[in-house]
């Protein structure tokens, strides 16, 4: 993500911990970025005007004023790559119109394939669920998920803050159902795969809980 040079690199940090943290008040910004607040208040400024954040109140914030919050608007996340999003978009288009829903599903899954083989090399050696999904988000990572692993309770979190075919996954959520189910194939037999938040389900990002059947046997609050 490259910002225009009237941007200097505190804004460039500012839309960073936005997009992989979510919305943050000002004091917030300024303790993870260790800016004061006026410096902070400064670039927020700046990003406003814009038009690539914009604010909103803090719910459940209790008695008082409600906290002021900043967050990305789509211009602001469309500061991150969206791989050849236009493309992809017109591509699948004229797919649909010449071969039909069959001919679209059949791109998506020789797209599953390379990517699957791929996976699957990456995950050879892993003798840990825990050590599969580190290796699948740092596959992820690479090709432009913002993706990390993170341990909850006995499960694992697959988090995937950025989506770079998100244009694509919006005219056809196929691509969304077939990485599902890459995941659960290359994360081992043992393994159960849950979607619980999903970008085009009006999420910020994409979260997966990884465990087993004995440790996703209770029922999941599945958010947007």
């Amino acid at each position: 993500m490259n910002l225009d040079n009237k941007f200097d690199q505190a804004a460039e940090r500012i839309l960073f911990q936005l997009k992989t943290r979510g919305p943050l008040g000002t004091l917030a910004l300024a303790e993870v970025l260790q800016l004061t607040g006026e410096a902070v208040r400064q670039q927020v400024v700046k990003l406003l005007d814009a038009g690539l954040i914009e604010g909103e109140s803090e719910r459940g914030g209790g008695a008082g004023r409600p906290r002021q919050l900043w967050k990305l608007t789509g211009a602001g996340h469309a500061r991150f790559p969206d791989t050849h999003a236009q493309l992809a978009v017109e591509l699948i288009r004229s797919a649909r119109a010449l071969f039909g829903e069959a001919g679209v599903d059949r791109l998506i899954d020789a797209r599953r394939e390379d990517s699957r083989a791929a996976y699957l090399q990456a995950m050879a050696g892993a003798r840990t669920l825990g050590e599969r999904v580190r290796r699948l988000a740092a596959m992820r990572e690479r090709e432009g998920y913002m993706a990390r692993a993170e341990r909850d309770g006995r499960d694992w979190l697959l988090i995937e803050d950025h989506c770079p075919i998100c244009a694509a996954a919006q005219v056809c959520q196929g691509f969304c159902r077939a990485e599902l189910e890459l995941f659960r194939e290359v994360l081992g037999d043992g393994a159960q795969v849950v979607r619980e938040q999903h970008l085009l389900a009006g999420a910020r990002r994409c979260v997966y809980r990884v465990g087993t059947r004995r440790t996703l046997a209770t029922p999941l609050r599945v958010t947007a």
